[in-house]
């Protein structure tokens, strides 16, 4: 369903100026490193203080920060990727290949848990940022890479299927990693009640963790440690696969081109650009909603529905339903257009959502609701993401004469991504410390369940509401985009002398196919 159209060359007295398309047997598109990127996110979930060296309140403070300097990064990264020269490699290809083996150590010294007695957060912090910052160096350009593998809209759609694809699967993979090997290492919850009834509750807690035993202890960071290394082995798999199966390929009218636009001239022109404010700020919501969702859902099925035992097979039935329907969508987008897509998608998963909180609970119906939300969460990952280049298309069509902006637009989608995630975490955060959540109780009061409730339903389905009200509003329907494609390509015809229509093999080719 996604390969790509392999389109021969056939030369005639003239040079064509479309260049040869990439067959997909030969140059896959660039989606094996998202099992690294999906997979690591995952297991980086618990930090410090998941290996038990860290309390609470540090843990929250190393997270906070460590999302917010990700999100800084993103832009950073995004200008100096604006600023690199081309190489043999690309320009993109050489910020992937120096930021993977770094990345690697990084990662794996989060999970090493220092002997010293003072230190341990700052330790935790640097190498928690560090491996923030080393990701975007290789998320930015990996996510770029799609404008840079083909002209063709159509193309570009099947490659960012693909890699939407494979990252989501990356989640399922490091979900199933940290399954099998962290969660051999039990920690059991604290399950009186009395606490709860305490006004001093959290320090009764706190000292009751402290009795931890510490061989469990010692346990549960070796766990984190080989799931360390086996993620870590997984992130250079698919690095090599996409360093050695991918070409980065340059627009030739950006060869004859003058010098550049400047990044905060080309920013400007960025942020000035109706379509991808607009494409933003739906999905700015969308991605909230679903957000909300997946961080509170764990919760809200051990707690609110009774499913202790079952959330993480609820969980990964989310993730599968997910993987399993992109190529749906990927259809769905080609037959029916993005935006009616979008409107499809994302609005099918409210019913589900309501449903789930209005019921009494049911194992069955919390499958039922678990597969309809993969199917929208399909929808939520490969539409932007289809959508975005689209956006950059008629970009290039308002402004011929500015080159090199692809990273700008996929650094600050990407910025704005984890701004919502990081939003996303400070909801839920002070919405369930508010109403009075106990860590590793294994009950919570009926508060915390009321504002589950209201996390994983009521929110995201008013979000929602609100991004399909403002999809109304972008412009970019599929007469829009076939228009782009037409007159993208007779600008790049006149980029090459205007040849286009002389190619007298490949007229053949088509009259005779």
């Amino acid at each position: 369903m996604w390969e790509f159209p392999v389109e021969r060359e056939w030369w005639g007295s003239a040079r064509s100026c479309r260049e040869p398309q990439i067959p997909l047997k030969e140059e896959p598109p660039p989606g094996g490193c998202g099992v690294t990127v999906g997979g690591v996110g995952v297991v980086l979930r618990g930090s410090g203080r998941a290996a038990g060296s860290v309390d609470a309140f540090y843990a929250s403070i190393i997270l906070f920060v460590g999302r917010v300097w990700d999100a800084i990064t993103d832009p950073m990264v995004g200008f100096f990727i604006s600023k690199t020269s081309w190489t043999r490699f690309g320009r993109l290809m050489p910020w992937i290949m120096f930021s993977t083996p770094f990345a690697i150590i990084s990662y794996f010294l989060i999970w090493f848990v220092p002997d010293i007695s003072k230190g341990q957060v700052m330790w935790y912090l640097v190498f928690y940022c560090a491996f923030q910052t080393l990701v975007t160096c290789f998320h930015v350009p990996y996510s770029a890479l799609t404008m840079f593998i083909s002209r063709e809209q159509s193309e570009r759609d099947s490659a960012t299927a693909y890699r939407m694809t494979v990252e989501v699967l990356g989640t399922v993979l490091g979900t199933a990693i940290q399954g099998q090997i962290v969660g051999k290492v039990d920690t059991p919850c604290i399950g009186s009640p009395f606490f709860f009834g305490l006004p001093n509750s959290s320090v009764a807690m706190e000292e009751l963790n402290t009795t931890h035993d510490t061989a469990s202890l010692t346990d549960t960071r070796n766990a984190y440690m080989i799931a360390a290394g086996v993620i870590g082995g997984l992130y250079i798999l698919c690095a090599l696969i996409l360093l050695l199966g991918v070409r980065e390929r340059r627009e030739s009218s950006e060869l004859q081109s003058d010098e550049p636009v400047s990044f905060f001239q080309g920013l400007k022109l960025v942020m000035n650009h109706g379509p991808y404010i607009r494409l933003i700020a739906g999905f700015l919501f969308t991605s909230l909603a679903f957000m909300l969702l997946e961080g509170n859902f764990a919760l809200f099925c051990t707690y609110t529905l009774g499913f202790r035992n079952e959330f993480q097979n609820i969980l990964l039935a989310i993730m599968l339903s997910a993987t399993l329907t992109i190529p749906f969508w990927q259809w769905f987008l080609t037959h029916f257009g993005k935006k009616t897509a979008v409107y499809v998608g994302i609005s099918s998963a409210i019913p589900f959502l309501i449903m789930v909180v209005v019921l009494d609970s049911n194992l069955f119906v919390t499958y039922v609701v678990a597969v309809a939300a993969g199917i929208s969460v399909a929808a939520a990952f490969l539409l932007p993401w289809s959508m975005l280049p689209d956006v950059i298309d008629d970009f290039k069509l308002q402004h011929p004469s500015s080159h090199g902006h692809e990273a700008i637009f996929f650094s600050f989608y990407v910025f704005f991504t984890k701004f919502t995630a990081g939003v996303s975490l400070g909801i839920s955060t002070l919405s369930l410390d508010f109403a009075g959540y106990q860590t590793r109780g294994c009950s919570q009061p009926g508060q915390v369940n009321f504002t589950l409730k209201m996390l994983v339903s009521a929110v995201p389905v008013g979000l929602i509401l609100l991004s399909l009200l403002l999809f109304k509003l972008y412009p970019i329907d599929e007469e829009k985009r076939k228009k782009n494609k037409k007159a993208l390509q007779d600008l790049r015809c006149q980029a090459c002398g205007g040849v286009c229509g002389t190619n007298v093999g490949a007229v053949l080719f088509f009259f005779f196919t």
